[in-house]
């Protein structure tokens, strides 16, 4: 850039705690001081567990609070807060991550170049907000083509581009190389892993239901689901199931990747995804992966053009497949109901279907080994410079 002056980019997101798109934010930022001063402005400090060291990072010290009223009261005091530092730092460019930062981002604007960031299908759940981001934006960005084909379709919004989340595959390999002396299960058994949250939308009581089918004809095979949480119902959904010694639920763990690294398959059971990163960072990790068809993200990932095409074409409302597809990159099973059900007598014909194919590929180790094979390439396409160049094109396009 020459003695050109950077310009000012402010990067908005309510914490840095855990979740993907808290971990996009900051890779955004580092990606971005060749071209910016970047500033990440968060809503709360507490328990930040990403990596910030060298970051301008500004906490305007408004965390969330229960209650309508409160919330009310809380985007006024977080807008006043945000609208006088964008003053007070001449902010050119101002990105949200959410709808929750979307909300202050838009409603603080003071001449600069606002950017509402739509990154899951709850975001896209409440019309008004929707409205609202869509009107007042420069542009909408998504991690998911899914959406940009929702906002055209429903909204008729045509300002929306799609940007895959970076993965760094280098950092993936070398964090998944860390030695860990508390890993649960022995060499011998055949390891299904999964990062989530404690969150109805991570579906994790379908993956125990679907487990305990797959376990009854494989002995060997176990689960570990590493996220933070209260898991106490699923352990007792386990218990239920009598595969308590086969489930294991350590909790949240500040690098997960060894776990993961020290398994053998790897399952999203989600039913509302954006991109999921645990997803990618699984597949850096060369592990075959089964996902159901939520409703952005997972079929992106694991079809390839060709194939995503194709079930477009077949189903073009965007809906849910009916039977598994074995993709080029992974395993696609129908989509999960979002009703969590911990009866461990009633299973749906959808916790059956990824029993099934978690039976094929705890059995086969040609699958898997052809799987790892091909999660590893398709994780090579999600590069950080491919994202670095990305981004900084849609900053600069309206300039």
């Amino acid at each position: 850039m020459g003695l050109e002056k950077k310009k000012n980019l402010m990067l908005m997101v309510p914490m840095l705690h855990q979740g993907g798109f808290e971990r996009v934010c900051v890779k955004t930022a580092r990606l971005m001081e060749q071209y910016y001063n970047v500033y990440i402005l968060i809503f709360s400090s507490k328990d930040i567990n990403y990596d910030v060291t060298g970051l301008q990072v500004i906490d305007i010290d408004v965390p969330s609070k229960k209650g309508k009223i409160n919330k009310v009261i809380n985007v006024f005091k977080r807008v006043t807060k945000v609208r006088k530092i964008k003053r007070e730092l001449k902010i050119d460019i101002s990105y949200s991550f959410g709808t929750t930062a979307n909300y202050v981002n838009v409603l603080s604007k003071t001449g600069e170049r606002v950017l509402t960031g739509l990154r899951c299908q709850t975001d896209m759940e409440d019309v008004i907000p929707v409205k609202l981001f869509c009107k007042r934006s420069a542009q909408v960005l998504s991690c998911s083509k899914e959406i940009v084909r929702q906002l055209e379709k429903d909204f008729n919004y045509k300002r929306s581009t799609f940007i895959y989340n970076p993965l760094d595959v280098a950092d993936v390999e070398e964090k998944g190389q860390e030695a860990i002396t508390d890993f649960p299960f022995a060499k011998e058994n055949v390891v299904i892993s999964c990062m989530a949250r404690n969150d109805y939308i991570k579906g994790i009581w379908h993956l125990v239901k679907s487990f305990s089918i797959a376990a009854k004809n494989h002995p060997e095979a176990r689960l570990i689901v590493l996220g933070a949480g209260d898991f106490g119902k699923y352990k007792e959904l386990a218990k239920g199931l009598h595969i308590e010694d086969k489930v294991c639920f350590p909790g949240l763990r500040r690098n997960p990747f060894p776990y993961v690294a020290a398994s053998d398959i790897y399952v999203c059971s989600s039913n509302h995804e954006g991109f999921p990163n645990a997803v990618l960072e699984a597949m850096a990790l060369k592990k075959p992966l089964i996902s159901a068809d939520c409703k952005t993200g997972p079929r992106e990932i694991l079809l390839s053009e060709k194939e995503y095409d194709d079930l477009i074409a077949r189903i073009p409302d965007g809906s849910s497949i009916k039977e598994p597809i074995s993709g080029e990159f992974g395993i696609l099973v129908p989509d999960m109901d979002e009703q969590e059900n911990f009866d461990p007598d009633y299973f749906t014909d959808e916790e059956k279907i990824l029993a099934a194919e978690m039976e094929k590929m705890i059995a086969s180790e040609k699958l898997r080994d052809h799987y790892s094979k091909k999660a590893y390439e398709r994780a090579l396409f999600y590069t950080p410079d491919c994202y670095k160049d990305s981004i900084h094109e849609i900053f600069t396009r309206y300039e």
